[in-house]
């Protein structure tokens, strides 16, 4: 395995663990390799200094101390609830959230509050399968669930380009 140091044309520097280098550029022309915080695909390496073992000691005497256990993350909130987890929401999350969005929005039909009845609808077979989305209470989508018919909750961000 090998790890870079990466930055996107927009300048968002992360990091990056691949096979070998010849990994790195494949994934990276195939538009494989995503910034996290603006989902830019035009990404590059950035100069990294090599990792040379200091004279008389092997690499794998190099091995830093292990770090403090960090503090539990505060619990999430209940199933169905409308409540956010505490805490601010990490720019690489809002903006992964914000393309899972445009690509719900350009692949699937809005159905607004009809989104129970037409999945009902799909499952029994009386409206073609395709993808949907919507609105729907805590009520109809437990109800949902114990029908067997398959469905997700998606945390609804404002639009990237809104």
């Amino acid at each position: 395995m090998i790890h870079y140091d990466l930055r996107c044309t927009a300048g968002h520097e992360f990091d990056g663990w691949f096979k070998d280098s010849a990994g790195f550029e494949a994934q990276a022309k195939a538009g494989f390799v995503e910034c996290p915080v603006c989902g830019g695909t035009e990404v590059t390496k950035r100069l990294m200094a090599p990792a040379i073992p200091k004279k008389g000691r092997s690499r794998a005497k190099e091995v830093a101390p292990p770090a403090a256990v960090p503090a539990a993350p505060p619990p999430l909130p209940p199933p169905g609830s409308n409540q956010a987890a505490a805490g601010p929401v990490p720019a690489q999350v809002v903006a992964l959230l914000q393309r899972m969005r445009a690509e719900v929005e350009k692949h699937c039909d809005y159905v607004g509050s009809g989104f129970a009845e037409e999945a009902r609808k799909m499952h029994r077979g009386e409206s073609d399968r395709r993808g949907i989305y919507g609105e729907a209470s805590a009520a109809d989508t437990e109800a949902l669930q114990e029908e067997g018919i398959e469905i997700a909750r998606l945390p609804w961000v404002p639009r990237a380009d809104g």
